[in-house]
């Protein structure tokens, strides 16, 4: 068999931005951090310039609906101007505009936190109410942890982010999730090195947040520090022994260091918490294809298909299973399937033209399929063979006509 996997479908499992059941945002305010728009540049610089009484404050992203009116949106700077200074004057906080609908404010002197919370939600009301729209907003404190005032700023539009998973009329406070969010944000941006750092941070103020662990072990496996990733997943079973995503993982670090059979046995166990995981069906079905068990792995791939009905691999495996058993009909089927999904796998179709070549019916559509594999992989010597045996049969067949039509 030549079954092949992709990096993109047997990879690590993360409760992530892409796992997450809500909407992810647009854009990601947590990129400012990374491009320092003046905006920013111009608000620190004034924070650090403030005369805080107590040294302590209240910092928040504020964005207004990007679904509003031309009219409205030209109308939410002098909403929000006129809302902050209804609740503060200048000497209790500053604020900048970083868009047309989104600003970034930090105030101080109030009793609590809790005060200051109160204050935030009521001009959120207000805004929301003078402008007929939704208002999200992200929310971090200073003192908080160990982080600086600048980093009180980022951590605001961390919390936005995090707010905005949820819904366009959110409130958040920053906390460890929203640090994972903000790991995660890097992860997808193929900055492991920084998003390491965001989940240790996060692990700081949580230090038992399974998500944060398995996340710090995903990077640690992607950048190939195998031994990091397995201490940071069993971290994650010891404090929940079901956690599949966790299990699914270690299975996979096992299989990425050869050892298929402690992978199996992981994988497995990850099967029996719950049987309509893709990740999980798709790899053990190809893992019992490894070890010689096509019969075991095909309950596995016919999961796997119908978790994710748009993947390509799940049907290929089982036109190749099918392809061993002599089943070419139903080869035929899977391998149409994946190529239908996938019009450049060449193993499902040079697959798809040794089913229909067995079959003995449209070999020249057969031949076309194969040329097609070949095409894409010139130095496969399997297609090579399962085209020359469609030319040959092709050729047995104009022979005879031609003797026919002679005599």
């Amino acid at each position: 068999m030549t079954i092949k996997l992709s990096s993109k479908e047997i990879n690590f499992l993360k409760t992530d931005s892409d796992d997450f059941n809500f909407k992810q945002p647009e854009t990601y305010f947590s990129d400012l951090l990374w491009t320092k728009t003046i905006q920013i540049k111009t608000f620190e610089k004034r924070l650090l310039e403030a005369k805080i009484p107590g040294k302590k404050f209240l910092c928040a992203i504020i964005q207004i609906s990007s679904n509003i009116s031309e009219s409205i949106q030209e109308k939410a700077k002098n909403t929000f101007e006129a809302t902050f200074n209804s609740f503060l004057d200048n000497k209790r906080g500053i604020w900048e505009n970083l868009s047309g609908t989104s600003f970034v404010l930090a105030f101080w002197d109030y009793k609590s936190v809790e005060k200051a919370s109160q204050l935030i939600v009521s001009l959120k009301n207000k805004m929301s109410t003078a402008l007929k729209a939704d208002i999200l907003i992200g929310i971090a404190t200073f003192p908080y942890h160990d982080f600086s005032k600048i980093q009180t700023i980022a951590n605001a539009l961390k919390a936005i982010d995090h707010a905005a998973f949820f819904a366009p009329d959110t409130l958040i406070h920053f906390d460890a999730t929203s640090l994972n969010i903000s790991g995660d944000r890097l992860y997808q941006l193929n900055k492991c090195d920084m998003a390491i750092k965001e989940y240790q941070k996060g692990l700081e103020i949580e230090p038992n947040d399974i998500n944060l662990i398995n996340s710090l072990g995903v990077c640690f496996g992607i950048m190939g520090k195998l031994d990091k990733a397995q201490l940071e997943f069993k971290k994650a079973m010891a404090i929940n022994p079901n956690e599949l995503m966790v299990i699914y993982n270690i299975g996979l670090l096992y299989q990425i260091k050869g050892n298929i059979d402690k992978a199996i046995i992981y994988l497995r166990k990850a099967h029996g918490i719950d049987t309509l995981v893709f990740e999980v069906e798709l790899l053990l079905g190809h893992l019992l294809i490894k070890k010689g068990h096509p019969h075991q792995a095909l309950p596995h791939l016919e999961k796997a298909s119908r978790a994710n009905p748009k993947s390509e691999l799940a049907f290929r495996m089982k036109g190749e299973i099918f392809l061993g058993k002599n089943l070419s009909g139903k080869a035929a089927r899977e391998f149409n399937k994946a190529i239908k999904l996938n019009p450049a796998d060449a193993v499902s179709l040079s697959g798809y033209a040794k089913s229909l070549e067995l079959q003995g019916k449209n070999l020249n559509i057969a031949l076309t399929f194969a040329k097609n594999s070949i095409a894409l992989e010139p130095d496969n010597k399997l297609f090579k063979k399962r085209l020359k045996n469609i030319q040959e049969k092709i050729e047995e067949n104009i022979i005879p006509e031609k003797e026919n039509k002679t005599a």
